[in-house]
């Protein structure tokens, strides 16, 4: 359950808005359509992260948004 709080914390809201970039960044560099679908993939991270909520939450029976739309 700590992998959930953190990734609902202002931390793992940055790692998501991070991992999400450098999804993308990894796709474009490679080019191919194995690089399209890299760069597709990594904007799930980013979108989650930009609208603060969490994909793994209702997995772990919390809550999607993130814990400052949450009130915790």
């Amino acid at each position: 359950m700590s992998f959930v709080s953190f990734m609902r914390s202002a931390a793992g809201r940055g790692l998501r808005i991070v991992a999400g970039i450098a999804l993308i960044a990894v796709g474009i560099s490679i080019g191919s359509t194995g690089g399209v679908i890299i760069a597709v993939v990594g904007v799930v991270p980013l979108a989650a992260g930009v609208f603060n909520f969490c994909l793994a939450g209702p997995l772990f029976g919390v809550d999607l948004m993130g814990r400052k739309a949450a009130g915790s």
